[in-house]
């Protein structure tokens, strides 16, 4: 297995746990939320939040273990620091991807019977509201996105390079090369 792919992987598998910490997370805050009388697409923007800053530290601590090769030249509060903007800039794609879905599913409505169908499918099965279930799939349409855009950028600024490795290397091997002749 070639290694890009093995480290695709590894990020699925982390995207995966975080996702389930971020969509629970979001999901119950919006649902409280909904319970004292706020509207369905504030509660789901601010379950996002929540949801969002509890997931980005399972996300970080997960990653940068077991996905990403850590640069060595760089120290883990600029690494953390460099994590957080681009989670952050995530965050805002991610909040504009469910804004915008809300808004479709609130104003442009749902097409069709069969739209409908699922719908009551959904609500019997899992007893979830017409605003949860627009919540929950708003959540995942963003996760999707978001998700490309996560493993693209940590990849460019977070990974050490297999060049600066294979220099790094070289320097060494060098280094005891000269060590063994002297």
């Amino acid at each position: 297995m070639s290694k890009l792919l093995k480290q695709i992987l590894r990020f699925g598998v982390v995207g995966g746990i975080s996702f389930i910490v971020d969509f629970v997370i979001t999901n119950v805050v919006a649902l409280f939320i909904r319970k004292i009388g706020i509207d369905a697409t504030t509660a789901a923007m601010i379950g996002a939040l929540v949801g969002f800053v509890v997931s980005i530290i399972v996300n970080y601590l997960l990653s940068m273990h077991w996905v990403f090769t850590r640069k060595d030249d760089m120290n883990r509060g600029k690494e953390f620091i460099i994590f957080v903007v681009l989670s952050l800039i995530g965050l805002g794609l991610n909040e504009l991807i469910i804004l915008g879905c809300m808004y479709l599913i609130n104003n442009i409505g749902w097409c069709g019977d069969f739209t409908q169908w699922c719908v009551d499918v959904v609500n019997h099965v899992f007893s979830m509201t017409f605003d949860g279930m627009a919540t929950a799939g708003s959540k995942i349409i963003a996760t999707a996105i978001v998700m490309v855009f996560n493993f693209v950028t940590r990849k460019i600024f977070l990974e050490q390079k297999e060049d600066d490795k294979s220099e790094k290397q070289a320097t060494t091997n060098e280094e005891v090369v000269e060590k063994e002749k002297k």
